[in-house]
């Protein structure tokens, strides 16, 4: 006697979302050891002026966390590149599952990374003030204050860039799935965009105009709105994309 069972797609994507919370546990550990390193960089400070008479001299030094926050859109942009690849995309088949399912629990493992990854974004900052703190020679340190309502922003802001860079990881990802020669494409693009600012001398290209767009936004509801939007259209992108890759046999 046969039994069947009716699963409703989001069972299914809940546990392939559970699935992957245990075993892509590397990408956490890369977003430690990123911190860390960003952390290191940190400690040089970003700049800082100097003055003095006869009877003393100031030293000023300028400290923030760009330097962690910028390691860790690599490490959102390489981690979402990582889940689109052959090998991760075969984990799903251990489920019965489809591509709608995979991508679905793709985006909820990248939003619960960037979270991860916004909240420890929090501690490492409090942490580079405590590390600046106990360096010899810092006899007076003085940090902009923050309330409750900037923080919770600026917290949500982290993970929303963070969810941002995996949707375009995932995005090129896909591309690169698709086709190799997006491996040399994008990059050039990238590149070359770059340098064409830097010859020519110009403050805009279609790189910096489209970072622009989010960067400039001085309020936080219109910011979520664009870049919700944006991720939608990244992830749509590269979910209609995966629909032309080679299904497994």
């Amino acid at each position: 006697m046969m039994y069947l069972t009716k699963v409703s797609l989001w069972d299914v994507v809940k546990k392939q979302f559970r699935f992957k919370l245990k075993s892509y546990r590397g990408v956490f550990t890369s977003l430690m050891m990123l911190q860390v390193i960003g952390l290191l960089f940190s400690l040089g400070g970003e700049g800082g002026s100097g003055g003095g008479s006869e009877t003393f001299s100031y030293d000023t030094n300028y400290y923030s966390g760009n330097f962690i926050l910028a390691f860790m859109m690599i490490w959102a942009f390489i981690s979402a590149i990582v889940v689109t690849t052959q090998a991760y995309r075969y984990d799903d088949y251990s489920f019965v599952a489809n591509r709608l399912s995979s991508h679905l629990s793709n985006i909820l493992f990248l939003g619960w990374a960037s979270i991860i990854g916004g909240v420890t974004f929090l501690l490492a900052s409090q942490s580079l003030k405590l590390a600046i703190l106990f360096q010899q020679n810092r006899e007076f340190i003085e940090s902009q204050p923050m309330t409750v309502l900037q923080m919770g922003e600026g917290l949500g802001a982290t993970i929303l860039y963070l969810f941002l860079f995996t949707a375009l990881g995932y995005l090129v990802g896909m591309l690169v799935q698709r086709n190799r020669i997006f491996m040399i494409i994008l990059p050039a693009l990238l590149f070359g965009s770059i340098f064409m600012n830097v010859l020519l001398e110009s403050e805009s290209t279609l790189v910096i105009d489209i970072g622009q767009i989010f960067v400039r936004e001085t309020s936080f509801v219109l910011f979520l709105i664009k870049v919700l939007l944006a991720s939608s259209l990244l992830y749509g992108v590269a979910a209609w994309i995966s629909n032309s890759l080679e299904v497994r046999k």
